[in-house]
């Protein structure tokens, strides 16, 4: 790498395109609608430092202790070989020094490696990529992806054209190897916006709501690698590519694990609890070593509306469900109204498991994970075998948690095991975190941290909560342990949470926090009041042992302008980083290099993805790589193709207040007269 240079870092004014105040990073108020339900506009659900909180669990879990919920043990799908195409979960899982001898070995014309200048802030409505590298767009919002889907048509949009197409929004992108060139493209469809999706006057109401329930889920495509090295394109013929495949509001999903068959699962038009319908708001996600994609549900509460029940009123306000009009879609399905299905919610967040290479394969939700705004999870074999799920609960105040499956994974990809592997996250032991800071007299935040057992498959750790109450009502239960002495972290907002193949540790970006200082006491963990640029935390388990329950932690990212007091950058010098603010998604590429995405950058500029070494004389050396369109957020990332490849997402181009289908404040990709959120890759330039 070349030595370090001052960077480009002017910070643009925080002005919107559209016009008013910001209240949250440099989100609109549009964003902050769609996107979460406006959760910062509504009362904190995390409220055990309040002293009421405690009562109402005892109401919610304490008049059932008789109805306890059977396992389902589900087989679905094959388990597919990882081959050299991404970083392996599996590949230096601890972070071995022959994991690392051979990584060094690996080429160095990669994007670990190759040195760039970094681009400077902008609030272009273009994708920006650092000079001598260039972006190719794979697939667009709307572009048929199954065959017989007709051609993608603003104008005249249908449900039944939907389900075959590409949704709307990308979040998550995962690659998986199939043959030869080919791999399989996993995206997340997050939500939608309808005021950027339709034209004015063009369809009903109804119209609108279905179209829209169509567009959330997920999409398998099929992609080839391109004539330049690291260039990546989707294989239109759809004959060459049988495993596409569109997961939508009406697919169905198995509920496994302890939890399945709970009464609380169980609706009129599933009186087993074991079967749901349609996955929604899902954000981040993982590749397992097994070969299947993890996809977290996140902002589900937005989508129910009615009248909250007033029996267990704590565990719906818990979770943020509030009813009112949500987004109304209990006018086309009643089974999002509250006072039709006051269960139909607890079968939302949860984690859900793809099978990319069948697409006849039924997906699960599994119980095992907790239930909680999941941004993601990502799996790592432990040394002793067990597969270590670690995932974060993307809410104000809420906490960082990891699951240690009970048996232990099979290598191959032969039936047997398949079939072992795919039962690793049905069993296992639940786990919150808290971290302890060692005081501030070093001049860095870090300290130890313990992860708090809440349930098993077996047995709940939980007074007053049987094993499926702590699954079912996850937050409830990590706030009882709080409330019993033993109490987990309050973090800022934990979003992507993934360990790094290299070196070992768990990076996980902590997006923001407005109200750290006011509802939130600042602690070293937490250290900035007002936090509206975020952190990177960095925990090394103790002994390298993921499947543990101690570790040591540190802030490597204190997030914002470099010349602010607060930041931080893993103690290399301000005033050569780029600026970086509201950390989101993570990755890492065969060097052990971070890369983040940025979600709401609250400096005045278009959001990014940076690389961020993590050792030796550049640690914390911010650049950044890329910048995205005005009013979209950067999603992903993935680095691939022996990193030669970054796949990033492009989610909501143009989304702003008063931003509109018909007058939009971006058109991005510029393929039409209208934005089109778009999967992207990356790659050098001839």
């Amino acid at each position: 790498m070349t030595p370090a240079q001052p960077l480009p870092r002017t910070l643009l004014p925080l002005t919107p395109v559209g016009g008013g105040a910001r209240r949250h990073g440099s989100r609109s108020l549009a964003t902050c609608h769609y996107r979460c339900g406006s959760a910062c506009d509504m009362p904190v659900p995390n409220t055990t430092e309040h002293g009421h909180v405690q009562d109402e669990i005892t109401k919610v879990v304490g008049r059932r202790r008789v109805l306890q919920g059977a396992a389902v043990l589900g087989v679905a799908g094959a388990a597919g070989s990882l081959g050299g195409l991404v970083a392996s979960p599996v590949a230096a899982a601890e972070g071995d020094a022959a994991s690392r001898a051979a990584a060094a070995a690996r080429t160095t014309a990669n994007l670990g490696t190759t040195p760039f200048r970094p681009v400077a802030p902008n609030t272009v409505d273009a994708v920006r990529t650092a000079p001598g590298f260039t972006h190719d767009v794979i697939i667009r919002w709307g572009d048929p992806i199954l065959p017989g889907a007709p051609k993608f048509d603003a104008r005249a949009q249908t449900p039944e054209a939907a389900v075959q197409q590409f949704g709307y929004n990308c979040d998550y992108v995962g690659l998986l190897p199939t043959t030869g060139d080919k791999a399989l493209l996993v995206v997340n469809h997050e939500y939608t916006n309808e005021e950027l999706m339709f034209p004015a006057d063009t369809y009903t109401a109804e119209e609108i709501k279905m179209i829209s329930m169509r567009n959330h889920g997920m999409s398998v495509v099929t992609v080839k690698r391109g004539l330049v090295p690291g260039s990546w394109r989707q294989v239109k013929n759809f004959k060459r590519a049988p495993q596409n495949r569109r997961i939508h509001i009406e697919t169905p999903f198995e509920i496994d694990g302890p939890a399945a068959g709970d009464e609380r699962l169980k609706t009129t038009a599933d009186p087993t609890g074991r079967e749901a319908l349609g996955t929604l708001n899902n954000c981040a996600g993982g590749m397992t070593p097994w070969g299947t994609v993890l996809s977290g549900e996140e902002n589900f509460n937005q989508y129910f509306d009615g009248v909250v029940p007033t029996e267990n009123a704590a565990a719906y306000a818990r979770y943020g469900i509030a009813g009112g009009t949500g987004r109304g879609w209990s006018s086309v399905d009643p089974r999002f109204g509250l006072g039709n299905e006051p269960n139909e919610p607890h079968r939302f967040g949860w984690v859900v498991e793809v099978d990319p290479t069948d697409p006849s394969s039924t997906p699960r939700k599994h119980t095992m994970l907790g239930r909680f705004k999941h941004e993601g999870a990502n799996v790592v074999i432990a040394r002793n075998g067990r597969a270590v799920a670690h995932m974060g609960d993307d809410e104000r105040g809420d906490y960082l948690y990891k699951f240690v499956s009970a048996g232990t994974y099979a290598p191959g990809a032969g039936r047997k095991a398949k079939r072992n592997n795919m039962q690793l996250l049905t069993k296992g032991t639940l786990y919150v975190a808290q971290l302890t800071g060692d005081g501030t007299t070093d001049g860095v935040s870090d300290g130890t941290g313990k992860w708090i057992p809440l349930c098993s498959d077996t047995e709940s750790f939980v007074d007053g909560m049987d094993v499926a109450d702590v699954l079912v009502f996850t937050r409830l239960a990590a706030d009882r342990v709080a409330a019993s002495g033993d109490a987990p972290t309050r973090m800022d907002r934990p979003e992507d949470v993934e360990h790094n193949p290299v070196n070992g540790k768990v990076y996980a970006a902590l997006t923001n926090n407005t109200q750290r200082g006011t509802t939130f006491p600042v602690d070293e963990p937490n250290p900035v009041a007002g936090n509206r640029n975020g952190y990177v935390l960095e925990m090394t388990p103790d002994r390298g042992n993921h499947a543990g329950t101690t570790f040591t932690w540190n802030l490597l990212l204190v997030c914002g302008d470099p010349s602010a007091a607060e930041t931080y950058f893993g103690g290399f010098p301000k005033d050569q980083v780029s600026p970086i603010s509201c950390p989101d998604n993570v990755t890492f590429d065969d060097r052990g290099n971070l890369w983040v995405s940025t979600d709401g950058n609250a400096l005045g500029s278009n959001d990014g993805v940076f690389r961020v070494p993590v050792e030796g004389p550049e640690r914390g050396k911010v650049q950044q790589f890329l910048s995205v369109p005005r009013g979209a957020e950067a999603c992903g990332p993935l680095i691939a193709d022996g990193s030669r490849s970054l796949f990033f997402a492009v989610q909501h181009p143009g989304e702003d207040d008063g931003s509109t289908f018909d007058a939009p404040y971006s058109t991005w990709p510029h393929t039409n007269d209208f934005p089109r959120p778009s999967v992207c890759v990356a790659f050098k330039a001839r």
